[in-house]
């Protein structure tokens, strides 16, 4: 009886509990909590045949991508078999696969009506080497590149050309370029090229360039060097292109001396020895023959004269001098000597005058027979001088010959002998 009681008082607590629970405001709902994601569908390239395999291959290479996804609906073709072939070719012939491909892994899986073909790719050179490779058509196009290059003493340059030419003649440009330009090309730099693929006419060159110092420090002397070029060309006077020259070799000479113990001991031109440069002699004040002529054609290449560096021997030792062009006739000078043993001894000096203690290649050189000589030069500076002075003379209405000029009067006014002295320039008579 207990039981039944006590059963029938639960049965109400429960029906009156929820009762309670379903009057009451406070019934909730909880959404459901789960994320929807969206799937993104695969990317991948569709290719049907070994050509369309391979310049995609070649397009990851190029972008610098690390795999490669692709489908085949149809193939024309052993798919495994190509993927091995375009990993060949890509490696050795390609230009771009040979310079900047270490290794190229590929495989091909059959998903029911096409072909995955997944491809993986290991790098031997960072995608700023490979973007910075420069397409070379023209010999003049790769001139200015090396000049670029070597101007702003850059570590490396990398150029892809069709040009049929090897790595000597490479360094032969660049050699070129450095003597061609010693305004803005500071030293001649130690080059190494190396050439991917081998062989062929389609390939990449890289260049690797050392120097003796930092490029940031090369910079900032080449900056130097093109300050103290400007400077020297403002302080050059003249009437004419030949006045100018020697005024030119007369700065130049009283800026540097020449360094004999240098010369003595170096063995090659372009040395990377700032006294064999334009920098050594203007900014240091200290040169061999090669650096005086280096100056010296950055000097003539700033006003428009051409100058050429001719490299030699003098006397058996290493040397380097300059070929002028006057009027139209080719002359050689050597300033380094000229400081040495006065302008007159090396200035405009023709093919003969200069055979005895010179050796050069004279048959790839500018013959030198012009006519004029530093002589003539200041003949006709003391003609003009003459003519300026009478000139004067007649504006102002005295006579430029005056009484008693060339004879000096006894100091006692006497009626004695006379003692006769050169006459001064501008006070010449006909007589004398």
């Amino acid at each position: 009886m207990k039981r039944l009681i006590i059963t029938m008082f639960l049965l109400v607590l429960v029906v009156a509990g929820c009762a309670s629970i379903l009057e009451d405001d406070r019934i909730s709902e909880t959404p459901h909590s789960g994320v929807q994601h969206d799937r993104q569908p695969e990317e991948h390239v569709e290719v049907s045949n070994y050509d369309e395999l391979k310049a995609e291959m070649l397009n990851c290479v190029i972008q610098h991508e690390g795999t490669a996804r692709m489908r085949a609906y149809s193939y024309d073709g052993d798919i495994a078999l190509d993927i091995r072939r375009a990993r060949f070719e890509i490696m050795n012939i390609d230009p771009i696969g040979a310079y900047a491909v270490f290794e190229i892994g590929g495989e091909s899986t059959r998903i029911v009506s096409y072909y995955e073909i997944n491809v993986s790719i290991e790098y031997k050179r960072t995608k700023q080497q490979i973007d910075s490779i420069v397409n070379v058509s023209t010999l003049r196009y790769l001139r200015t590149e090396l000049l670029k290059a070597i101007s702003e003493c850059s570590d490396e340059a990398v150029i892809r050309t069709s040009l049929n030419i090897t790595e000597e003649e490479i360094i032969g440009f660049i050699r070129e370029t450095y003597y061609e330009n010693p305004r803005k090309a500071v030293m001649l730099p130690i080059t190494v090229v190396d050439v991917y693929p081998v062989s062929g006419n389609d390939r990449v060159f890289e260049l690797r360039f050392g120097y003796i110092e930092r490029a940031g420090i090369l910079r900032h002397r080449s900056e130097n060097l093109a300050l103290h070029v400007r400077r020297n060309v403002e302080i050059a006077v003249g009437e004419n292109d030949a006045e100018i020259l020697i005024s030119l070799a007369e700065n130049l000479m009283a800026a540097c001396l020449y360094d004999e113990g240098v010369a003595r001991a170096l063995s090659v031109h372009g040395s990377q020895n700032f006294a064999a440069t334009a920098y050594g002699a203007l900014a240091n004040g200290s040169a061999v023959g090669e650096g005086f002529a280096m100056a010296f054609k950055a000097l003539c290449d700033e006003l428009g004269f051409d100058c050429e560096v001719v490299l030699g021997y003098y006397d058996g030792m290493i040397h380097a001098w300059n070929i002028i062009t006057l009027d139209g006739e080719y002359y050689h000078i050597d300033v380094s000597m000229c400081s040495v043993y006065g302008i007159e001894a090396a200035f405009l000096k023709t093919d003969e005058d200069f055979i005895e203690r010179y050796t050069w290649d004279m048959e790839n050189t500018k013959r030198c027979n012009g006519t004029l000589t530093y002589e003539d030069i200041v003949e006709m500076g003391e003609d003009d001088e003459i003519e300026d002075d009478e000139d004067l003379g007649d504006e102002t209405g005295e006579s430029s010959e005056q009484p008693g000029d060339g004879v000096v009067e006894p100091p006692d006014g006497s009626g004695g002998e006379t003692e006769e002295r050169p006459a001064e320039p501008g006070n010449t008579t006909d007589e004398t």
